[in-house]
């Protein structure tokens, strides 16, 4: 009965390292930064334009539902943001179109993706 127990006990334990390590795994594959040069933030007509790179091991949905925008703390409506393509694969880049008003001086983006992974950007404008 007593090793039937420890069985038991050591599979559970096995089974909850492995999904742990798989978690981290995903998470690891899940990953971008924001490449922009902090003193020049490109604007196309009212949308400033944010450039985000795949550092992550698999290709990323990019849609407002898969990813969240915050200027100097406040969230942006999804409707003020939009990426040029639907994907961001591996070691690729995408474009993060932001139509809000950004006043002169120091600011900081961030950006909330899947798997709650995140980068944060002080930029100057």
């Amino acid at each position: 009965m007593v090793s039937g127990v420890f069985i038991a006990v050591t599979l559970n334990v096995s089974t909850s390292l492995s999904d742990r390590g798989d978690r981290v795994k995903e998470q690891l594959d899940t990953d971008f930064a924001i490449i922009n040069d902090p003193n020049a933030i490109p604007l196309q007509g009212s949308y400033y334009l944010f450039y985000l790179k795949n550092i992550g091991g698999k290709t990323l949905a990019t849609t407002n539902q898969t990813f969240q925008v915050f200027l100097d703390g406040e969230i942006i409506p999804v409707a003020q943001y939009y990426f040029g393509g639907s994907s961001l694969p591996k070691e690729g880049t995408a474009t993060l179109y932001v139509d809000t008003t950004i006043a002169a001086g120091d600011h900081t983006l961030r950006i909330v993706g899947p798997q709650a992974t995140e980068d944060t950007f002080m930029f100057t404008r």
